[in-house]
This record gives structure tokens, sequence and C-alpha cells, in this order.
């Protein structure tokens, strides 16, 4: 993997807290550093500019002072608890999803909480994440689920389209890093009528679906021999089939479009729903 630094959304919050846990266990593992990057935009002040538009200043000193001592503390804590990560603190001021985009160009991994609070006012696992994860320049993790929780393999989903590949190799990746296993799912959700479940012609398309994600696997094998990799193919919508597989799982990896995304989408609906339901860290991946 890159060794470019892990930039981590905080604000603050225990959602944000649970990140930042999240991406210093990553930094371990990978020895990349780690950036806390709390983002202020200053909504009163914004409304007076217009929509999406932040003051240049910080209208309260005091409050820009208290944002850096939480910053400070924060680094400092996670820098004593992880004396093997390298960590900084940052704050910046402006909209989050954009200022998130434009620092992701130099990041190798972005990692947000599932919803935040204070200076990422509007930073749910909704409109900003969904941005965020749409438009960054590297794979963004929201972490979800239980706090804490590591065990389980890694689910990747793979619908045979590009973004699905890169999310597939971003996968393997992660399995062999934490020495897990892979389980690679696709979804078979032919319209009604069209095939019977059991029929030959649902078994066929299964075979030939199983055929394809070998093929993809094939590229990788070499390099990971020994990730051991499950692959399946189900009669389900991808989203819920997704959902269903983060309840064991600590990783689920998806491509931020799949087939069914129109170019130009932010985000892909089984992305999104993933961001909004699943049971454990979420990976969006759009581009390493």
């Amino acid at each position: 993997m890159s060794g470019a630094e892990i930039l981590v959304g905080y604000d603050g919050s225990t959602e944000a807290a649970r990140a930042l846990e999240w991406a210093l266990d990553e930094a371990g593992r990978s020895g990349r550093p780690v950036r806390l990057a709390y983002v202020y935009e200053w909504l009163t002040v914004a409304g007076w500019l217009g929509p999406g538009i932040a003051p240049g200043v910080w209208p309260d000193e005091t409050a820009r002072r208290q944002v850096e001592d939480l910053v400070r503390k924060a680094t400092a804590d996670a820098a004593a608890t992880s004396p093997g990560v390298t960590v900084h603190g940052e704050v910046f001021d402006g909209p989050p999803a954009l200022v998130l985009e434009e620092r992701s160009a130099s990041a190798g991994l972005l990692v947000l909480g599932s919803r935040g609070h204070g200076g990422f006012t509007g930073l749910l696992a909704g409109s900003t994440a969904v941005a965020v994860a749409g438009h960054a320049h590297c794979p963004v993790v929201v972490v979800r689920g239980e706090p804490g929780r590591r065990a389980g393999h890694i689910a990747v989903g793979v619908d045979g389209s590009e973004f699905s590949l890169v999310a597939l190799g971003f996968a393997v990746e992660q399995a062999a890093a934490r020495r897990v296993p892979l389980r690679v799912l696709r979804a078979a959700h032919p319209p009604a009528g069209q095939r019977s479940p059991s029929g030959p012609e649902e078994r066929e398309a299964v075979a030939t679906d199983r055929a394809e994600l070998e093929e993809a696997l094939a590229r990788w094998r070499p390099a990971f021999p020994d990730v051991e990799v499950t692959i399946e193919v189900a009669s389900a919508a991808p989203a819920a089939l997704l959902v269903e597989a983060s309840r064991n799982a600590q990783l689920v990896v998806v491509g931020s479009r799949g087939r069914g995304g129109l170019r130009g989408m932010l985000l892909g609906s089984v992305s999104q729903q993933l961001i909004q339901h699943a049971h454990c860290p979420v990976a969006v991946v759009r581009e390493r």
C-alpha cells in the first residue's frame, strides 16, 4: 500500500474518536503517519455570505484556541497510545466536504466517523460523507459498527465494473495485511420472472459469475498467495447482500460506483446504503 498519510476527519465526537482509533490501528500495520484534520465551518457567518461560503477569519479567537487545544490534546493522546505511529494535527477553515476532498489528494487513506458534531455540523452518514466518498482522491473508510471490533474477515463486493475491480485489489491487500480471510461477493439479482432461482439458466449464470471472479482474482494471487479466498454468488439485491455480509466482517469494501452507476453520480446507491446501514467499517474505493 501507499506510504502516504492516513487523514482522519476529527471533531472531538465519540464517532470521530472511533475513526481515529481505527486509523491508528491501520497505521500501526502499514507504517504510515496519521493526520487529524479538524474542519470548521462557521455556519452563522457563512449564512451572511451565502451557502457554502466560509469566512476567511474566525469570528471568535477564543473558539479557535479551544479547537486548537482539542486537536493538540487528541494528537498527544494518540501518539501516547500508539508510540510507533507518527501523529500530526491540523485545523482547517471551510466546508468540510470540500476541504477533506482537497486534502485527500495527498493522502493514502481518508477515515471518517459515521457522524459528527461541532465543526463537522452536517457530517452525518448522509450528504457530506457521501460527497466525500464520491469525490475523494483516495480510498475512504467510514467507521461504523461495534467499537473496537477487529475480528472477522474482509468482505468485498465485485460486479465486474472498473470501480469494483479497484476495490477488489484494495480488499486483497487489506486481507493480506491483517492476515484474515477474504470473502468475494457478487449479487445475481435478475428481474422478476426472468429466470427460476434454481433452473439451468440460473446455474449457468452463477457459473459464469464465479469464473469472472476467479479471473479477476488471478492477477492478485501471485503477490498474495497466502490469502484465503471464498467466492460467493448469491441471488440477492447487492446492497442487502453486503449489509448482511458486514455483520460478521471487520471491513466491507466496495467501489464508489458499480455497473448501474450513472456517469457523474457522486456515489452509487449500494455504496450509499452501506455507509448508512453497514454493521462494520466500510471502505469506498474510487481511485488509488
